[in-house]
């Protein structure tokens, strides 16, 4: 759960192990028939994701087959800060049984987040509240965040601290032949009043109406590309940049880019322009146009006061300073892509946006050498310092958002902006360096003769046509791509190779690839599965959205 004032994310779980899978569950449901326990897992369980996000589960245990659904509820009029269990159970066998159906939990640890984990100090707290509800809480006040647990029925409930733990148990009979439903809800809040009423609300929505204006509201974000295979992996990871790289605060309720959510993901819930304009962004776009526009102003809300100064807190204070030319450079490519694609051009009338691509015009024109139109940077996409001040990637950026400027900055401003052809111009001149007899461009240089050869594999040449730089058959292109290693190690780069040369046979690549259990991680093995930082919503925004881009715009074929 993202928490503006405390500019991190806040997790609860079961036990310091969560994310290795080896500690006490947070909820874990139980069944019994006729008082006697079912194994869930005896004959094992069947996992699908309906609609390439939810998880679901199907398994038998005599004489019940048992169907669970996990869902956080959105869409229209079922967007809460909540998690609903949906069971149901089916009695196939020639008599009738009692059934009970038991979620039950602890609270045993509780963390604070932004890139290192910092466990709170004070104790945990499991409270029977009115209503047969269960709240999760610190001892301490006031809390940042409180869990409120509840069934869809009358139900037993048992809770105590120390250590903090809760039952809530259904009992029902189900004939011969029939099924019963039963539903968990779990909802979060600042504190545990608002917890307690989220909880109420989502009891009287009803897990049906949340499930079907969810699964509405996810089939209004599908896209397609006429190749099913295909279509799951780019839907499957834009659903997790839309949830993950995106959230709304708990405690100010507004929306908030975060590199990704995931708690095991080293980047944690911090904001770096580039990853969430440029890669997270256009995912977005794709489903939900209106949240995009939304987004970007949030952005030039939040962030806009001093754009590409560095790697900030969700709530825009400073966390890592170091100028990067294409983070300043991003608002004006987000804004350009925004409005290419919708036909919005009153954005551009939003002063907060207005006065953020004034200052990015500003903070880029100042990195400007004095003798070349070429720009300086003091880190790159990636956060490492810039190996040489002027890079290929940052300056082919730099001239895409000089285009920007000149078309939306006031007249007087954009008569003082610098060519971007002109910029180009310089790049392809400065840049090109001899290999081995042949030209090819450099990935830094330093205008005094030295220059990395070298591929950045999170701003690769690869990229240069989109930036209006090159086009893709060029020779000195080309020639750069070819030579550029082929780095399995970071998904970034084989998105770029999608739009090289090979990009067939990286998409091949991409549909077998495992990745993160199918979702993008920053670092991958050869074959595509995930080695480091898995579950990265903004690598995932970029992959759905490069792939559809493949697809629709270069005529790539799966």
């Amino acid at each position: 759960m993202l928490h503006k004032g405390a500019r991190a994310a806040v997790e609860f779980a079961g036990g310091s192990g969560f994310a290795e899978g080896n500690a006490s569950p947070l909820a874990r449901l139980g069944f019994s028939v006729n008082g006697a326990p079912v194994s869930l897992a005896r004959s094992g369980l069947a996992w699908e994701r309906a609609m390439e996000w939810l998880p679901t589960f199907t398994c038998s245990a005599d004489p019940v087959v048992i169907r669970g659904t996990v869902f956080a509820p959105y869409g229209r009029d079922a967007d809460t800060a909540g998690v609903v269990y949906a069971v149901a159970v089916e009695n196939r066998g020639r008599v009738d049984i009692d059934l009970t159906v038991t979620l039950d939990g602890a609270l045993g640890y509780r963390q604070l987040r932004v890139r290192s984990s910092r466990p709170f100090e004070d104790a945990h707290l499991a409270m029977h509240a009115p209503d047969d509800v269960v709240v999760l809480k610190g001892a301490a006040l006031p809390g940042l965040v409180a869990l409120a647990i509840g069934s869809d029925g009358s139900a037993e409930v048992e809770a105590r601290s120390e250590p903090a733990q809760y039952s809530i148990r259904r009992t029902m009979k189900i004939a011969a032949g029939q099924h019963a439903d039963v539903a968990f809800y779990i909802a979060a809040g600042p504190e545990q009043d608002g917890a307690h009423a989220t909880v109420s609300v989502m009891r009287r929505r009803g897990w049906r109406e949340l499930l079907s204006a969810t699964r509405d509201a996810l089939r209004d974000l599908e896209q397609t590309t006429g190749h099913e295979a295909l279509d799951r992996i780019i839907n499957r990871n834009l659903l997790l940049a839309y949830f993950y790289g995106v959230g709304r605060a708990l405690d100010d309720a507004h929306f908030y880019l975060v590199r990704t959510r995931t708690p095991w993901h080293g980047r944690g819930v911090t904001f770096r322009e580039w990853e969430s304009l440029t890669w997270t962004l256009p995912a977005v776009q794709l489903a939900d146009s209106a949240l995009a526009r939304e987004l970007i102003l949030r952005a030039c809300e939040v962030h806009g006061y001093s754009p590409g100064s560095g790697v900030r807190y969700l709530d825009g204070t400073l966390f890592e300073p170091g100028f990067c030319l294409e983070g300043a450079a991003s608002y004006a490519l987000a804004v350009d892509r925004y409005i290419r694609e919708t036909n919005d051009d009153q954005i551009v009338e939003e002063p907060v946006l207005a006065d953020t691509l004034y200052l990015a015009s500003d903070d880029i024109a100042a990195r400007r050498n004095s003798g070349v139109p070429l720009y300086s940077t003091e880190v790159v996409p990636s956060g490492n310092p810039a190996a040489l001040p002027y890079t290929l990637h940052g300056n082919a950026v730099a001239a895409q958002a000089l285009d920007v400027f000149r078309r939306t900055l006031d007249e007087q401003t954009a008569r003082d902006v610098q060519d971007p052809e002109a910029v180009r111009a310089a790049l392809k001149r400065h840049f090109s360096r001899d290999r081995e007899g042949k030209t090819m461009y450099a990935s830094a240089i330093d205008l005094n003769g030295n220059a990395v050869m070298d591929d950045d594999p999170l701003a690769s040449v690869y990229w240069l046509p989109v930036y209006d730089v090159v086009d893709r058959n060029e020779s000195t292109y080309r020639r750069t791509v070819r030579a550029a290693p082929k780095d399995h190690r970071f998904l970034v780069q084989q998105c770029a190779r999608l739009l090289g040369p090979e990009s067939a046979d990286v998409m091949q690549w991409v549909r077998r690839a495992p990745l993160d259990d199918g979702f993008a991680a920053e670092q991958t093995d050869e074959s595509g599965r995930a080695q480091a930082n898995g579950g990265d919503a903004s690598v995932a925004g970029l992959l759905a959205h490069t792939l559809w881009y493949a697809v629709h715009a270069l005529g790539v074929t799966p």
